[in-house]
């Protein structure tokens, strides 16, 4: 057996780094299991197997390599113990917002561009956008039964849309970065309330990021360019406000790990009245008192055997653990981790076959019954 330039071409499309791994092996993308490891093996059956299989080993050696590897990776698929979980998870790259079950495969999907946000509504639907400046409601079976389109409700003026919520009452809570307000709009498009937002940054594009309405009924905003989380009243007044720090670094470029910044992508009030706070390319998770102190954190390398990057959407569990999304960090770590309190990774999601790496919206949903 002989492959020539061609036929290795077409072997070779995978995205680790080296030719073709994750398109001979896509376990390799499975929660939990090691890359590093499915390179080594991917090298030795291309070194012994591919390229010099009728110079130096016989067909039957060859063919024995493979099967070890195959046993080996099946090992390594088996060692992948935490329990699955449904998640719903939205990616830019793929243009895919999809559900996925507890045994990993796509339960719903739909087409998606860019996307900040997104949820599953109490009576099925999904609560979405189509870019920057449409929010939708979709049905199960795709059908679009609500929309808002924030370009035709500001015409002329450069409008985003990165968070939107719908409320208890029915009104959907959506933030207009550009206009820098947040609206509540009932089912025919109706503003019912507005809050005129402060922005010392003002773009569009980085005016807010996740947005959210509290039982208060205050605001909890995440301002990216700001690089500062403000909780308004319902009058637009400032109640509260944090500056997320730099920590003496200097900033840097980028969206990678290789980036830095305060760059705050999330904001979410605790039981205890603390804050949570996803700081996007500052690479942490901040949890500060009323006062602005700093009572749990955890770093870009405080995790064994992964790099945090983007950090997104951060949660608080009902067990006290944390869930964080990681979001441009690179194939090689986990979009989805959860962690106790004292920092101790007990589960993680990583699916870079149906997703990228981009995958802001990251979110665990109830079981099927």
């Amino acid at each position: 057996m002989k492959l020539n330039s061609g036929a290795l071409a077409r072997v070779a499309g995978g995205r680790l780094g080296l030719p073709g791994a994750n398109s001979l092996f896509p376990i390799a993308n499975l929660p939990g299991y090691s890359t590093g490891l499915a390179v080594a093996v991917y090298r030795f059956l291309l070194t012994y197997w591919v390229f010099p299989m009728n110079n130096f080993f016989s067909s039957r050696l060859c063919l024995a390599a493979l099967g070890v590897g195959v046993l080996f990776l099946t090992g390594l698929q088996a060692q992948t113990t935490a329990p699955g979980r449904r998640i719903l998870a939205g990616d830019d790259s793929t243009q895919r917002l999809a559900i996925i079950g507890a045994d990993g495969r796509l339960e719903w999907e739909i087409k998606v561009s860019a996307i900040h946000d997104a949820e599953v509504l109490p009576n099925g639907n999904i609560l979405l956008q189509q870019g920057w400046t449409k929010v939708q409601e979709v049905t199960p079976a795709k059908e679009v039964v609500w929309e808002y389109d924030a370009a035709k409700a500001n015409p002329g003026q450069p409008v985003e849309v990165h968070a939107f919520q719908r409320l208890p009452n029915g009104l959907t809570l959506i933030a207009e970065s550009g206009p820098g307000r947040i609206i509540e709009v009932d089912r025919d498009g109706t503003i019912r309330h507005q809050v005129k937002l402060k922005v010392e940054r003002p773009n569009a594009h980085s005016d807010t990021r996740l947005v959210r309405k509290l039982a208060s009924g205050n605001y909890l905003v995440a301002h990216e360019a700001d690089g500062r989380v403000r909780e308004y009243d319902p009058a637009g007044k400032i109640v509260w406000q944090y500056d997320v720090p730099l920590f003496g670094q200097e900033r840097k470029g980028g969206h990678g790990p290789e980036a830095f910044g305060n760059s705050v992508f999330s904001a979410t009030r605790l039981a205890n009245g603390n804050t949570l706070i996803g700081s996007g390319n500052g690479h942490s998770v901040l949890e500060v008192t009323p006062a602005g102190k700093i009572v749990w954190k955890i770093e870009q390398k405080d995790l064994p055997g992964i790099t945090l990057a983007w950090v997104t959407r951060v949660e608080r569990l009902s067990n006290g653990n944390t869930l964080i999304g990681n979001c441009h960090a690179g194939p090689e770590n986990p979009q989805l981790i959860e962690v106790t309190p004292n920092r101790k990774v007990v589960w993680t999601w990583k699916d870079f076959t149906n997703f990228g790496n981009s995958t802001p919206v990251t979110a665990i949903l109830a079981s099927q019954k």
